[in-house]
């Protein structure tokens, strides 16, 4: 007989839209329960500099408020930061315009470059074909 050789588990690599990140913290009902599952269970499950960089931005225009640094809750949540990368940007510079937002974009090429998955929920995403879960 002639033994088949294990088939392995493809990796999940997760990158968290800043609403998605948000939304996991505040346990807040609009994040689905499969999106939920998959972080719970994800490989990896990153926060991007730029969402950093967005949450710093909103709680200084007074748009955002949250009860610790984002370094903690990444920290707390065992998420990985990732940082935003020249590889990154050389991909960032190839990508059409679908979207305008500097900070999905900047998800977009991380994603791309990474072989991780988006979980968001916006559907300004779907033209750069990268893999979603939706929020």
């Amino acid at each position: 007989m002639v033994q088949q050789p294990l088939r392995q588990r493809a990796v999940l690599k997760l990158i968290l839209d800043t609403h998605a990140l948000l939304w996991w913290v505040a346990d807040d009902r609009r994040l689905r329960s499969d999106a939920r599952q998959a972080i719970a269970t994800a490989d990896f499950v990153w926060v991007s500099a730029a969402s950093g960089w967005e949450v710093s931005v909103k709680q200084a225009v007074g748009r955002l408020r949250t009860r610790e640094p984002l370094r903690v809750t990444v920290a707390a949540d065992e998420f990985t930061e990732l940082p935003f990368t020249l590889k990154h940007a050389e991909d960032l510079q190839r990508l059409p315009r679908h979207h305008v937002d500097p900070i999905d974009r900047i998800l977009v090429a991380q994603a791309r470059v990474e072989g991780a998955t988006i979980v968001t929920h916006d559907r300004a995403f779907e033209p750069y074909g990268v893999p979603v879960i939706w929020t």
